[in-house]
């Protein structure tokens, strides 16, 4: 058991956007461990306060477990709600009942890396950060970071002479976006990304010219070409044009929102159709509340 408390627990999941599940004692009778309002928070490997113990808490951990399965699968937050007979049902000595929220939210699948803490990256961070994804900025130019760049919502800051080098820490299916100051480390970065082929984006801000030696020098290194032609340059949405770094940035963010809002769209209907054309409950129903407001 982990000694941070639950709330502390559920900011840092948050912030690292791992997939994590708060339990609560929605309510309780007679002799339990803990009073109602007591929470706990479960995450794939860790467990965080403390319901009190017990073969509760033990079914509740595992309860939380399958949460997080169905979670990874489903790619949606649920909420679910149990009732205990400690006594009959679990075997404790208590002998009182426990009705228990589980309230799961899952890991955050969008990873952005953006390379560059010129005009445009800083206009388009507070962008980024406001969306539901972990970022990593990355500039070889620690001063060129903004004062409480540290801040920003689920963002790591990384400074790093060797900028291309940070490729190979990112999981498969980042979002790259590529805009330093400098052109070859522009190709560089682009380059080791080209070579993973294994990006859902890779966007990079360029000119016309500097676009046409690019593609001329992946040829020159053997770079596939397919993988060349998923590229994003010109950067951003083609609809959304101006060159001033906030509608550059606006640009961008619209054209990441957008594909990743595709993704999901083409998941669910996955989802839908492995399920059925009716679907399946979300969340707690009507009938479930009655019946714990009767109980």
């Amino acid at each position: 058991m982990n000694k941070l408390s639950w709330n502390a627990a559920s900011y840092q999941l948050e912030q690292k956007g791992c997939a994590y599940v708060i339990v609560t004692l929605m309510g309780v009778t007679g002799s339990t461990p803990r009073n109602s309002g007591t929470k706990m928070v479960v995450a794939d490997d860790e467990c965080y306060d403390t319901i009190g113990g017990g073969h509760l808490e033990h079914v509740a951990i595992k309860h939380a477990h399958n949460m997080l399965c169905d979670g990874k699968r489903s790619h949606t937050n649920a909420q679910h709600i149990e009732h205990f007979e400690l006594g009959s049902n679990l075997g404790q000595c208590c002998g009182g009942t426990a009705t228990v929220l589980f309230e799961s939210f899952v890991a955050t699948g969008i990873n952005i890396m953006l390379f560059g803490a010129g005009h445009v990256g800083q206009a388009l961070m507070p962008i980024l950060s406001g969306l539901p994804c972990r970022i990593t900025w990355v500039d070889s130019r620690a001063s060129q970071f903004p004062k409480g760049a540290e801040n920003f919502n689920k963002t790591s800051i990384v400074v790093s002479e060797q900028p291309q080098e940070e490729v190979a820490t990112m999981p498969p299916n980042t979002y790259y976006i590529v805009m330093t100051h400098n052109h070859q480390m522009d190709f560089d970065i682009s380059q080791a990304i080209l070579k993973r082929n294994d990006f859902t984006y890779l966007g990079l801000i360029a000119s016309d010219t500097k676009w046409r030696r690019f593609k001329q020098r992946y040829k020159h290194r053997d770079i596939n070409q397919s993988a060349v032609a998923r590229m994003h340059c010109p950067i951003g949405l083609p609809d959304v044009q101006g060159k001033l770094p906030m509608e550059v940035a606006v640009s961008v963010a619209a054209q990441i929102i957008n594909i990743y809002q595709n993704d999901e769209n083409l998941n669910n209907r996955n989802s839908c159709d492995a399920k059925g054309s009716k679907g399946s409950q979300q969340g707690i129903s009507l009938k479930q509340i009655k019946q714990l407001s009767l109980s």
